[in-house]
């Protein structure tokens, strides 16, 4: 993971359930305070209130700009889906970077002490599993750029999950995945002009997740660079002039690609 999150420093600073989409009114949405190794946790959970029993629960994992409402909304929009979603805090205490140094310094942090960093997002995966709406035989994780790298690898490192989805995420690892050692079903959404993730990367990711006979799929959306999901990427591009870019065609195929996945894992 050290790799992980040191390529997203060093190049950032240089499913539904077959259900119709619920209401926004019909979203209850909370936040939820946990903690991990002693550190003040912020979660944000979102669900379908009039929906019974117990459905799938998803982690979102923020960019490295840290949990903000772009989490959140991601929360929400797969609780229309049908699904339990847990908007995690990979920094503590909530915290936000306004700026890309602060950026830098939180993922730092958290780069620097993994065992922490792992700790918050089982903290996480537990806390989504405890809720009653959630079956907990049936969780995935998605993440975003620094969320992304989290995601893969955390799935790495044999965690207990279905599957888990990426978008425009680092995909170098510390931990490389060892055949059998890997539980979850892995997607990763790409942006194929995406300067941050070089063809030698996706070429070595490929070569390791089929090495471990991992169950994968990799899709490359053309003419995507960066953080091509997020409608504020176009903002912080020309803000802090980094290659950054929404594209609305590969956001929508992408988050398409993502419910096609989870209709497979969460299949009974």
């Amino acid at each position: 993971m050290k790799y992980v999150l040191g390529s997203l420093l060093l190049l950032l600073l240089a499913f539904s359930c077959g259900r119709e989409k619920a209401p926004a009114d019909k979203i209850h949405a909370e936040a939820l305070d946990y903690s991990a190794g002693g550190v003040p946790l912020k979660g944000y959970l979102a669900y379908d209130k009039t929906m019974t029993g117990q459905r799938p629960g998803v982690l979102v994992v923020h960019e490295w700009w840290g949990h903000n409402e772009y989490a959140r909304k991601r929360a929400r929009m797969l609780a229309e889906l049908g699904y339990t979603a847990l908007a995690v805090d990979m920094y503590g205490e909530g915290k936000q970077a306004a700026h890309p140094q602060d950026a830098q310094k939180f993922a730092g942090e958290v780069m620097q002490n993994l065992p922490a960093g792992e700790a918050r997002f089982n903290a996480a995966l537990e806390l989504l599993k405890s809720q009653p709406t959630v079956d907990p035989e049936r969780i995935a994780a998605i993440g975003y750029c620094f969320g992304g790298g989290v995601v893969l690898h955390m799935a790495r490192t044999g965690a207990d999950l279905d599957g888990v989805a990426s978008f425009h995420g680092s995909l170098g690892s510390m931990h490389a995945a060892q055949p059998g050692g890997v539980k979850a079903k892995v997607l990763v959404c790409n942006g194929a002009d995406d300067p941050f993730v070089p063809a030698e990367q996706i070429d070595a990711f490929k070569q390791e997740m089929e090495a471990a006979g991992v169950d994968y799929r990799f899709i490359s959306y053309p003419g995507a660079v960066h953080s091509f999901t997020n409608p504020d990427a176009d903002k912080f591009g020309q803000e802090f002039g980094m290659p950054l870019a929404y594209n609305a065609a590969a956001d929508s195929a992408s988050w398409q690609a993502m419910q096609d996945f989870f209709k497979e894992i969460f299949a009974r």
